[in-house]
């Protein structure tokens, strides 16, 4: 393997991991954190995911997820200018997957709503209806972003594979 496939290879291995994680992190806020929010009392729910939401812009996540976002982008790049390597199109395919699935849909559709809920006053009774809102629709799309950052997880595993299987 020429050492850009090996540096490759190695950003690969690294996203592969790194949307595996960010895939799971989103699954259990889809599968209990949300409907855990939910089925408490409003002003206790909003107020929690007000300091969810706080609290999560932290360096460890903001690394991560940023991190597999630069991985992404990197290895879509790669696959331009190597498209002859084995398992370049299952690289494509999951890099894109994660861009737009995960990357795309937070900044479009799950940063803007947490924008909106940091502006509710938890205590208002103007504030129940558009949580029920936000829970809804942020949920919604964080089922997007689990189930893309796990399918990026996975293409990425076969283009590994494949790569591994040209020497």
């Amino acid at each position: 393997m020429p050492f850009i496939d090996d540096l490759a290879f190695v950003l690969a291995f690294l996203a592969v991991i790194a949307c595996g994680l960010m895939g799971g992190l989103f699954f259990a806020f889809s599968n209990f954190v949300m409907q855990a929010l939910a089925r408490i009392a409003p002003e206790a729910g909003i107020a929690a995911m007000q300091a969810i939401n706080q609290t999560v812009l932290n360096r460890v996540f903001l690394a991560i997820f940023l991190g597999t976002t630069a991985a992404c982008a990197l290895l879509t790049l790669y696959t331009f200018v190597h498209w002859d390597v084995p398992g370049t199109l299952f690289l494509l395919v999951g890099s894109l997957m994660y861009l737009l699935g995960n990357f795309g849909v937070t900044l479009v559709c799950n940063v803007p709503r947490n924008n909106a809920l940091a502006k509710l006053n938890a205590g208002s009774p103007d504030a129940v209806a558009p949580w029920r809102d936000y829970v809804e629709h942020w949920t919604r799309w964080n089922h997007v972003r689990a189930g893309t950052a796990l399918a990026a997880s996975a293409l990425l595993m076969v283009g590994l594979f494949l790569m591994l299987a040209m020497d």
